[in-house]
């Protein structure tokens, strides 16, 4: 049941705005950021990449298909989640529905929120909330309930928060052929299951593990490819892993990223990657692939999750864009004009979201 406590939401630029509680309740804060996708909140929730933010739902109708169950497959991954737990600070919606009807659901938004501790607030004008971070730009944030404490703001990026959502040690998943290293920036569980329905084996390692010293004694040689996830806040903090993707380029192997794994190869060419406004957070990004740094023909429709993003005018000459945004020109993937090495800024593997960009995988297994 919903509490119907008073609380605020504080924007860092002085604005406030004023709802009640349907989650767990406690003062939290983190940078508020917007994702203008229709459903899928189970997923956007469990996605590390949110990790230190405050998420606003521009869909004005959230909860009313419930939550699924917290159960893995046979190999370990959870069946409908991107990892094990809630990574938001708080929810922010609208208008929360407390009745739900779904056949995957056994539960309500509300409970689960309350069960991973996680707040969540309602009756929020977030049209007017994304116009102020439209403008703006994202800020800090925090909520506060009335009679409640007070808390300070706080901007996570200047904290790493790649290495609070990697994973702590070495996991293994499949076991095909090809040797992939996938690097866990923050990885989404649904990357581990489209990579897994092709001939490889996936070594999963921490965001600074060296894995061009492998614990099997034949170092980066041993993997056929490299895969570098997608992971939250600032890349520029992630310096260890830049370093050791320039080593393993020194074997001429392939390289795949997405999302912050496009910024990490794009830091690791030399290229620079800066904040934008207010990123990209929805189901609905266009992009235009790009041939001989030209746009072609082809445009997709992305799922996207960052608040960062490649600075074409810093890309190498012997790299190049490989996609661009079409709302706004930003870099959304590159690519090495004569080596095995691209990637993308988007989600090809869209869970939840639109799936024209899964051929990505393909073309990487491809090339191992």
């Amino acid at each position: 049941m919903k509490s119907n406590r008073k609380v605020t939401l504080v924007l860092e630029g002085g604005q406030e705005f004023h709802g009640t509680s349907f989650g767990y309740e406690k003062a939290v804060n983190g940078e508020v950021v917007f994702n203008t996708a229709m459903m899928g909140y189970p997923e956007s929730l469990t996605d590390p990449s949110y990790s230190g933010q405050i998420l606003v739902m521009t869909f004005p109708l959230v909860g009313n298909y419930g939550v699924p169950s917290a159960s893995e497959e046979a190999n370990g991954l959870s069946s409908f989640y991107e990892s094990d737990h809630i990574h938001v600070r708080a929810l922010v919606v609208s208008d929360y529905s407390e009745e739900y009807s779904h056949w995957n659901a056994n539960r309500s938004l509300a409970q689960w929120l309350k069960e991973e501790q996680i707040v969540g607030i309602e009756g929020i004008d977030t049209r007017e909330l994304t116009k102020v971070l439209r403008e703006h730009g994202s800020m800090s944030g925090k909520i506060v309930f009335d009679g409640g404490e007070d808390i300070p703001f706080e901007n996570p990026n200047l904290v790493n928060q790649v290495a609070i959502v990697s994973t702590k040690e070495i996991e293994h998943f499949g076991n095909g052929r090809k040797q992939v290293c996938l690097v866990d920036m923050g990885v989404k569980q649904n990357i581990i299951r489209e990579l897994l329905k092709y001939d490889v084996s996936i070594t999963v390692v921490p965001w600074d593990y060296d894995f061009n010293s492998h614990m099997d004694g034949r170092g980066g040689a041993f993997f056929d490819g490299l895969f570098i996830s997608n992971g939250p806040g600032d890349p520029n903090l992630c310096g260890a892993t830049v370093a050791h993707v320039q080593e393993y380029m020194k074997l001429g192997k392939p390289i795949y990223g997405i999302c912050m794994g496009n910024q990490i190869l794009a830091l690791a060419a030399g290229a620079k990657v800066e904040k934008l406004k207010y990123g990209h957070r929805g189901h609905n990004q266009p992009v235009r692939l790009m041939q001989d740094g030209k746009p072609a023909t082809q445009c997709f429709i992305t799922s996207q999750n960052h608040g960062y993003a490649v600075c074409n005018e810093t890309i190498p000459e012997d790299w190049e864009p490989l996609f661009v945004n079409m709302n706004d020109g930003s870099n959304e993937g590159i690519r090495h004009r004569t080596m095995p090495w691209f990637s993308a800024q988007f989600h090809p593997e869209a869970c939840s979201g639109p799936t024209d960009t899964e051929f990505i995988f393909s073309q990487f297994f491809s090339l191992l």
